[in-house]
């Protein structure tokens, strides 16, 4: 496939070391970020968006950019990662064959993103072909599910970073040195989800919950804080915002 990516931002960025595999053109009015990528990864970089006929376009832009992109020729396909912006916006903007939104996550720099997808059911197929390069696909079936699955899958790493740091402040306060505590971090988040690939949560709690243990007494003390409501409030202003660009 050959592929325009607009917009070199942090997303963006982060998508170039799967997408690279591609015949793949990164565009950004910052030379100096596409000079980077370049650099990085051997893929074609420009300051200006180039003939898109028959490409397959990446926006990877501010969602408020969108009224000024104007792009010559017609696109094989366009596939947004513009959060909020639904299909019929898209599809009086931008000229393509076929439209995609989809929704990864910065885990696209390892391959590891988790990136939902929906849109015009002929593209599906090399849709997800074309995100898989940068971890897991699903694909949903309404853009009411990939609003909410922003919170989910796109918005969510914040909160579990900000989990993880508050995990190694309270290691620290007990008297854990901070290089220690953050060693764990990596290894911790990355054992409990690959097990949880294939293994309910409410399975994988009571795995590790034993009677009159130290795991009970945690969960006890996060349940009388609201955490998990706070989670769940959380995934709701995010859906709210979503709908309101």
């Amino acid at each position: 496939m050959d592929i325009v990516l607009i917009g070199a931002g942090n997303m963006g960025s982060a998508m170039v070391a799967g997408l690279s595999r591609y015949n793949l053109i990164v565009v950004d009015k910052d030379k100096s970020k596409v000079d980077a990528l370049v650099k990085e990864f051997g893929v074609k970089g420009l300051t200006y968006v180039p003939n898109v006929d028959g490409k397959v376009v990446i926006l990877a832009v501010k969602p408020q950019i969108l009224e000024y992109i104007d792009l010559e020729g017609r696109a094989e396909a366009l596939v947004s990662i513009l959060a909020g912006v639904g299909l019929d916006r898209l599809k009086k903007q931008i000229d393509a064959e076929y439209y995609v939104r989809a929704m990864p996550n910065v885990a696209a720099i390892n391959k590891k993103a988790v990136t939902s997808l929906v849109g015009d059911i002929e593209f599906k197929d090399r849709a997800v072909e074309l995100l898989s390069s940068i971890g897991k696909t699903v694909w949903l079936n309404s853009e009411k599910e990939l609003d909410i699955a922003t919170g989910l899958a796109a918005s969510s790493p914040a909160w579990l970073a900000m989990v993880a740091e508050a995990l190694a402040d309270g290691a620290v306060n007990l008297g854990l040195p901070r290089d220690k505590a953050y060693e764990y971090l990596g290894g911790l988040f990355e054992g409990v989800g690959s097990v949880l690939e294939d293994t309910h949560p409410a399975l994988f709690k009571d795995m590790v919950t034993s009677p009159g243990g130290t795991t009970i007494a945690g969960l006890y003390e996060l349940e009388d804080r609201g955490v998990r409501a706070a989670f769940m409030s959380a995934m709701e202003g995010c859906y709210i915002r979503a709908k309101s660009m």
